[in-house]
């Protein structure tokens, strides 16, 4: 298994639709393999393969959750379909969200808290499943990498101008950024 650099806001592949993925075969399973040691080592919830640099419709997850769904797992050309969003602002202690490809900056967002979730494992087998809360969070929030969007491309308009003023500080915004987890000092802190 490889630990892979972690692409920053900016590069091309973070920001287009990933393709779907065609063959379930070994080459797949050692991308997730691949994609779930990234994701431990960066101490993330969640990981999509556009976030290290590969265009393909897969994401992997670790959060505990309440809906008898395994709390680690991969899904492969998932489809989601969410709940309606409540209320107008969200709660900046409650609702705030982070992205390793966003590396160490957390903004405020207002998301669904239930989504239906299906696509296949890494073998191919059908998955089905209701997210809730966090996890439907979680969810929603790697979705939206394989469709070419970051969470902050969500904000409202006053956190995402904080978000802009983020990016320009830290030189964000440019093809090849990116971040080794294990090696770069841990950019949320863990």
């Amino acid at each position: 298994m490889t630990i892979h650099p972690i692409t920053i806001l900016g590069d091309p592949v973070l920001h287009q639709r990933a393709a779907r993925v065609e063959n379930f075969d070994d080459q797949l399973r050692t991308l997730i393999a691949d994609m779930f040691e990234t994701m431990d080592a960066a101490n993330g919830v969640g990981l999509a393969a556009p976030q290290i640099g590969v265009a393909l419709r897969i994401f992997t997850y670790h959060l505990e959750n309440d809906d008898d769904v395994p709390d680690r797992g991969v899904l492969v050309n998932p489809s989601l379909m969410p709940g309606k969003i409540s209320g107008k602002a969200p709660d900046p202690d409650e609702e705030v969200e982070g992205c390793l490809s966003v590396p160490g900056a957390n903004f405020p967002l207002k998301r669904a808290e239930w989504v239906r979730v299906s696509g296949f494992d890494g073998q191919g087998q059908r998955l089905e499943f209701e997210a809730t809360g966090w996890f439907a969070r979680c969810m929603q929030h790697e979705y939206d990498h394989l469709d070419g969007r970051l969470y902050v491309d969500r904000l409202n308009e006053r956190y995402k101008r904080k978000a802009k003023r983020t990016a320009r500080d830290r030189g964000w915004g440019v093809p090849g950024l990116t971040w080794l987890p294990g090696v770069d000092a841990d950019p949320f802190g863990h």
